[in-house]
Parts: C-alpha cells; sequence; structure tokens
C-alpha cells in the first residue's frame, strides 16, 4: 500500500512544479488502475493498511479525480494564485483520501477522515470566490465537527470494551437496546453528515456554491464518498439494530430526496442545482446501505463511483461557463448553444449521465438501489417513481434553460473551449459510459461479498 501513498508523499516536495505534479498523478492513476488483478478480499495488507474491492475503487478514483483538478484549475496558474500552496492544499487532501480508503483501524480512518476536513476548508476560504465563502467554510466545519466527537467516543469505548479497532474484528460489547442505540446514532451521524442525509445537507450547496472548482470536483467526487465508504465499514458492528432503525433512514431519505428533487427545479444558480441532485443521489447511496443487501451494496458502490465523475464533470462545465461569463445564473447564462456550440454536446452528454440514462455507471446501480429498495419493502416503489420522474425533471431543466433561449449580450460572439477543456471533459465521460462493458466491476464486487463484509444472511 506504502507504494501508491509514497509518490503523493513525494510529490508534495514538488508542489512548485504544475506540468510535473499533473503529469505525475496521470501516471500514479495509470499505475493504480494497473493493480487490480488481485482475486482476494483483502490485499496490501501491512501498517494498518489494506485494500479491498471497495476501497481500491475509491482511491482509484481519488487520484483520477485529483489528477483532472489539476487541469481543471488553469486559472489558478495563469493568474499566479499562490500556486504552490494550492497544489500543496491539493495534494495534502489526496493524502489523506487515500489513508482515510485504505485505513483497516477505526482510529486511524477516524484521524484522516477529519484531516481531510482541512485542506478543504483552506480551498474555499483561500480560493472561494464570494465574501460569503466564510460562512459556507464555517458551516462546512462545525457541520462535520459537531456531530464528528460523538464518533470518536463511540471508537474509544468499543476499543475500551473489545481490546481492539482493527475493522471487522471490532465488535460492540452486549448492552440493553437503549445503550446499543446510543451508540449506533454516536457512531454514524459523522458519516450522515458528510453523505450527506436530507435534514444535514444544509452545508453542501453553500460550500459548492462558495468554492472553487478544484474544491467542487473533488468535494462532490470523492469528499461526499467518506460517508458512505465509512458507512460501509461501521454498520456491520451494528447490524441488528441497524435493521431497527432501518425504516427511519429510508422513510426520511426517499421523502428527503423527492422535496429536494422539487427543491432543484427551482434553483437559477447552476451550482446550487448540482450540489443538490448530489443530496438526492447519496440519499439513495444511503437506502441501499441501509438495508443490508448485495444489490444494496452492490448498487450503492456503482452509484458513488458513477456520481463522482458525474457530477465533477457537471462542476467543471459550471466553472467554464462561469469564467466566461462570470455569472452561474441560469437566467444571465441562456443560449450557450449560440455562445459555446461546441460545449453543447458535453452538457448533453453529463446530463444524460447525470439522470441515469444509459449507457452510463448511474443506470446500473440505480437499477440494483431500485431492486434492492423494493425487496426491501413493495411500499417504496411510488416514492421511487416520483424520485425518477423529477430526477429527470431537473436535469432537463438545468440543461434546456442554460442551452437554448436568447443570450444575453450586446455583441454577437462566439467562445469555443480550448484543447484542455475538452480533454478534461472526456476523461470524466468517458470511464463514466465504458465501464460499464467492464462486467468485472460487479463479480469484483461479487468476490469482496464472499467474506460478507455487511453482514449479510446467506
Amino acid at each position: 500500500m506504502l507504494k501508491f501513498l509514497l509518490p503523493v508523499i513525494m510529490l508534495i516536495k514538488l508542489s512548485y512544479n504544475w506540468k510535473l505534479v499533473q503529469f505525475s498523478l496521470g501516471v500514479l492513476s495509470l499505475l493504480i488502475g494497473l493493480n487490480c488483478f488481485h482475486n482476494i478480499d483483502m490485499y496490501f495488507l501491512g501498517f494498518n493498511l489494506g485494500l479491498d474491492y471497495i476501497s481500491f475503487l475509491l482511491i482509484y478514483l481519488s487520484v483520477w479525480v485529483m489528477f483532472m483538478v489539476i487541469m481543471a484549475s488553469q486559472r489558478v496558474k495563469d493568474t499566479g494564485n499562490f500556486i504552490p500552496s494550492f497544489i500543496f492544499v491539493n495534494l495534502i487532501l489526496l493524502l489523506s483520501l487515500m489513508l482515510s480508503f485504505c485505513s483497516l483501524n477505526y482510529l486511524l480512518f477516524y484521524i484522516s477522515f477529519e484531516i481531510s476536513l482541512i485542506p478543504t476548508l483552506i480551498l474555499i476560504l483561500g480560493w472561494g470566490y464570494q465574501p460569503e465563502r466564510v460562512q459556507a467554510g464555517i458551516y462546512m466545519l462545525f457541520y462535520t465537527l459537531t456531530l464528528s466527537l460523538p464518533l470518536l467516543i463511540s471508537l474509544l469505548y468499543i476499543f475500551y470494551s473489545g481490546g481492539s479497532l482493527i475493522m471487522n474484528i471490532s465488535d460492540l460489547v452486549s448492552l440493553d437496546n437503549f445503550g446499543v442505540s446510543i451508540w449506533y446514532f454516536s457512531s454514524i451521524m459523522a458519516f450522515l453528515v458528510k453523505l450527506p442525509m436530507y435534514m444535514f445537507h444544509l452545508w453542501l450547496p453553500k460550500a459548492h456554491v462558495e468554492a472553487p472548482v478544484a474544491g467542487s470536483m473533488i468535494l462532490a467526487g470523492v469528499l461526499l464518498k467518506l460517508g458512505g465508504y465509512g458507512l460501509i465499514r461501521v454498520l456491520p458492528m451494528f447490524q441488528k439494530v441497524s435493521m431497527m432503525y432501518s425504516w427511519l433512514w429510508i422513510s426520511l431519505s426517499l421523502f428527503g430526496a423527492v422535496l429536494v428533487s422539487l427543491l432543484c427545479l427551482r434553483q437559477v444558480d447552476m451550482k446550487a442545482l448540482i450540489a443538490y441532485s448530489s443530496v438526492v443521489h447519496m440519499s439513495m447511496v444511503l437506502c441501499g446501505l441501509i438495508i443490508f443487501s448485495f444489490w444494496g451494496l452492490m448498487g450503492s458502490v456503482v452509484v458513488m463511483i458513477g456520481h463522482g465523475l458525474c457530477s465533477s464533470g457537471l462542476f467543471c462545465l459550471a466553472n467554464m461557463v462561469y469564467e466566461r461569463l462570470g455569472s452561474r445564473s441560469l437566467m444571465v447564462s441562456k443560449g450557450l448553444l449560440n455562445f459555446m456550440p461546441s460545449m453543447g454536446l458535453w452538457w448533453f452528454l453529463l446530463s444524460v449521465g447525470n439522470m441515469a440514462a444509459p449507457p452510463s455507471l448511474n443506470l446500473v446501480g440505480e437499477v440494483s438501489l431500485i431492486m434492492g429498495l423494493i425487496s426491501w419493502s413493495s411500499l417504496s416503489m411510488v416514492v421511487l417513481a416520483f424520485l425518477s420522474f423529477f430526477s429527470a425533471s431537473y436535469t432537463l431543466y438545468m440543461y434546456s434553460l442554460s442551452q437554448h433561449g436568447v443570450f444575453f449580450n450586446a455583441l454577437y460572439s462566439c467562445s469555443p473551449g480550448n484543447m484542455r477543456e475538452y480533454y478534461v471533459l472526456f476523461l470524466h465521460w468517458f470511464p463514466l459510459n465504458f465501464l460499464i462493458l467492464n462486467l468485472n466491476l460487479i463479480s469484483g464486487m461479487n468476490m469482496c461479498l464472499k467474506s460478507k463484509p455487511m453482514g449479510l444472511n446467506s
């Protein structure tokens, strides 16, 4: 595992060289992709670090998205806006994410989970656009930290009572129902905020709107997946009590997703609309994880990967519009087909992926999630029908309102994109639509589930 971490540590020393860091991250993502050859449950073990199939996918996604973040942030380099500091913060964030996904110790996972908050906050405060970025950073900081402290207390209690914090070995001691429920809620609330679940999501649109393109891409692409990954690792300890409360989380998530979908139809800010759509996708992921089924886990992981690519690409497109027009408002930036005709195809392709249309990864994941939820309760079919309809509605609303209409400009002008922007968008779209051809994605999940990491019943 150290052969993945050491290159990132070495790149931190070279943070003054933009092109070298960008090229090195591309090579590192290629090398990580070539390491998917295992047919065992855990590999690269050592130093309380190790990988299974889910960890591998999320580490690969982290390096891939960070590679595209450096390419999409060319404006930071062109304006000379603290270039070494910008690369340093991004590499520290990547290192903390990789440590989070490969940790086999709950305490190490908690520390790296919290460390990732600091570079994200620095990105928002240091390279954000509006004065309101201070309020957005404080929102994110306090939402995350307030409910992370009970998780630390819960982990220390588990270590005191069980003597170990190694994943899949630690177990909660026998308590009465009330005591187990307290530790259950204490342990998962931090991940529900990070996911984020409906009612704990208010920090997300603010952080996205005020963050630079690098902050938005890494926040939507990887940081939200920390919440889902944490639930995958923590929920097996609380399987029995979690099944008692599964109705609560699924009800809140599904009805909250419908309400947020309606809220998306009233947004006029591109980044706010894409951020709220992330809440909808992550609500489905939470439902899949909480029902303890193969379909739910497989669908959640696939949706996390697909959403990380699709949402990051949409934020990248919104930033390209903002750099040219100086506004993210759908009222001002209408008629983009006239102003940026070559970008219309990319808006369409990524919007199609966002509404889970074929052949994107989101389609496979959402079909699996829908099957898992309907098998858990047939009543969820009604809410899922509304959710699927509104998901397509707000995506088409965003696409049609931004691309059609009369462009608000006194001059007839056209602004084609450059090669770098097309390359970044292609690197988002290609894996999103072509990984569906790789059936090893599902068979690998099958191998991963042989040891029943989610506590599945045979």
